[in-house]
């Protein structure tokens, strides 16, 4: 029998789940979800922003359901999403997007190989539910027809975190409209189509994204958050052994925050000695795209490659190389909309009906930062000589106000 429970979510009101998510959400998978930050590091920014990926994947799931009721999906179809929906972020390492470039040079995965996780009881979960676990796999990683409900341009995923993490920073950027959203979104063999009915509330998810970019994910604070949290794993891993990088990664944040606290390592201890007190490193060097000489740059900026930059930078400023950090983002990828729009009888593409993703795609290069940290009696020295290892205009006034 097939029974429904309610869960209240501060973000959607009131969530059903059915017999396939309550067990799912008690699997060891999903619990362990309820350890890890959303937003890695911007409960030093925002101290409100301790929400969870179990919530997010809860929100998620919500969503997806909706989706699947107005596509008209079958019921095995609706479970097969609804799952993936719950299941899709497991993969996450501590503190969520902070580890990810740790993921991708020590294990080479990413978040999303999530077949890596879906084993034990998980597995066994889907299975006694008549769900294919690779076919689930697929959903996720945006290779089944299904897909585009949470892997896609105008996604139930995204449309959670965006409201989601507004909600838990205060942030006023993530005003979202999910369900009008989803009301004006149809499915046809060839992909999304949305409604025009659903512009403006596609337009607003663009303009969200661009907007939370600057103020929450790629916050400054944040930023040297993560970058001491990367070097303190790089150099616990280094005391230790390669081989503890599996266990490590796949710790929840508390865990990995105890190991790293109690490593063999001096530097690992005192850059995590540093952020459980809230004494972070300042911007030394603070740049846009405009000052930086991208060419100079190795093609491969692995976080070897940025510190061994980060090393030189030290070297040349007669400082200790662990007080120095460099931090390069990638340069943002255009934003794109690839559903079309049914513009009274005919079907025309997203960007013949709304010039804005032009000039958000231009605002969001111009976000872009690449920043140099260190100590805060520091800063003049290292910026001066980070200008001309890396190759950029030194850093002006109106620079530091970004």
């Amino acid at each position: 029998m097939n029974s429904k429970k309610i869960i209240k979510d501060p973000v959607h009101g009131y969530i059903e789940l059915d017999d396939v998510a309550r067990a799912l959400l008690d699997s060891p998978a999903l619990q362990r979800l309820r350890y890890i930050r959303q937003l890695g590091f911007s409960y030093l920014v925002y101290p409100g922003a301790n929400h969870t990926r179990f919530e997010h994947s809860l929100g998620t799931m919500h969503l997806s359901d909706i989706a699947s009721q107005r596509f008209g999906l079958s019921e095995t179809e609706r479970k097969l999403v609804a799952a993936a929906a719950l299941l899709h972020d497991i993969g996450h390492g501590p503190f969520s997007h902070a580890s990810e470039p740790l993921l991708e040079e020590y294990l080479h995965q990413t978040h999303d190989a999530i077949g890596l996780f879906v084993h034990g009881q998980t597995r066994d979960i889907l299975v006694q539910h008549d769900i294919d676990p690779d076919e689930l796999c697929a959903v996720v990683t945006g290779h089944h027809p299904l897909s585009s409900i949470i892997h896609g341009d105008l996604d139930v995923d995204r449309m959670d975190y965006l409201l989601r993490d507004a909600y838990y920073t205060g942030a006023p950027y993530g005003a979202v409209d999910a369900q009008r959203l989803i009301r004006n979104m149809i499915r046809t063999d060839d992909g999304i189509i949305l409604d025009e009915n659903g512009i403006n509330a596609a337009e607003s998810l663009l303009i969200a994204r661009t907007m939370m970019r600057p103020a929450v994910y790629f916050h400054h604070v944040s930023r040297i958050g993560e970058s001491m949290f990367q070097l303190a794993m790089q150099e616990h891993l280094k005391s230790s052994g390669d081989e503890t990088a599996d266990k490590l990664l796949h710790m929840d944040d508390m865990g990995c925050m105890h190991t790293l606290r109690n490593s063999q390592s001096p530097v690992a201890k005192m850059l995590i000695g540093r952020i459980y007190v809230r004494q972070l490193y300042k911007r030394a060097l603070y740049v846009g795209q405009d000052q930086v000489n991208t060419a100079a740059f190795p093609k491969a900026l692995t976080l070897e490659k940025k510190r061994e930059l980060a090393a030189a930078i030290a070297a040349n400023s007669s400082v200790e190389p662990q007080t120095v950090l460099l931090d390069i983002p990638e340069f943002p990828r255009d934003m794109s909309m690839g559903v079309r729009v049914k513009n009274r009888n005919t079907v025309v593409n997203f960007e013949e009906i709304t010039p804005r993703i032009r000039t958000l795609n231009e605002t969001r290069r111009e976000q872009w930062r690449l920043g140099v940290y260190t100590l805060p009696d520091q800063r003049e020295a290292v910026a001066e000589t980070a200008a001309d290892v890396l190759h950029v205009k030194k850093a002006t006034r109106q620079d530091t106000l970004f």
